[in-house]
């Protein structure tokens, strides 16, 4: 199964036993809701192939893009609202057609027990969350919006391992929590500084 592919050599075959007896397989497409704000959390995703973004929302419904979970992640940030018994304060979407392992939270956190590799794949996983966090951060307070797009669109890029990205000036604008007008002013300024080629419904980076 493609779980060892990717999680084999974090895991030790009994674990990874007992994650193909636990995980129940799960395939969405892109643009597919995996959790929304408020939801109860009773599952989590082991990523086997794809892409999930991780958005928040504001007071007045707007999102913003926190960050992205790929292969051989998992969004470790939501195992802590589960563990405090919360809900869900994010929105997970299908950032591309995705596989999955959705894998029960008591199990998760009985392996956090039980085995080393467990909690130490669980404790990395907060840590490479948190720095994501930190980098948005540091996006929303010290980079213009022409670098928030540009880094926006070489994040998207990055995670679908193609320099030619399919989404439209509405959906980046709604990620990057501002105007669509805005959006398609600096597009067109990146095109003609040659960082980027724009076609319709698509976007191929040139300058990676």
């Amino acid at each position: 199964m493609q779980i060892e592919e990717q999680y084999g050599f974090l895991f030790e075959e009994e674990l990874l036993k007992e994650i193909e007896a636990a995980g129940v397989y799960r395939k969405v497409e892109e643009g597919d809701f995996l959790m929304d704000i408020g939801d109860p959390i009773e599952q989590m995703p082991l990523i086997i192939s794809g892409a999930i973004k991780i958005l928040s929302e504001d007071k007045e419904g707007d999102e913003l893009l926190l960050y992205f979970i790929e292969k051989g992640d998992t969004c470790a940030m939501t195992l802590s609202c589960s563990l405090q018994k919360g809900k869900s304060k994010i929105r997970a979407e299908a950032e591309s057609d995705a596989e999955m392992l959705m894998i029960p939270i008591e199990k998760m956190e009985e392996w956090m027990g039980r085995y080393r590799s467990w909690r130490q794949f669980i404790l990395d996983s907060y840590h490479e969350r948190m720095q994501e966090l930190l980098e948005t951060v540091d996006t929303l307070a010290f980079m213009n919006m022409d670098e928030r797009l540009f880094k926006y669109l070489k994040d998207k890029a990055m995670v679908n391992q193609n320099d030619v990205i399919q989404t439209t000036h509405q959906d980046i604008a709604a990620d990057l929590h501002t105007s669509r007008v805005v959006i398609s002013r600096l597009l067109k300024k990146m095109e003609h500084d040659g960082k980027i080629k724009l076609h319709r419904s698509q976007i191929q980076i040139i300058e990676l």
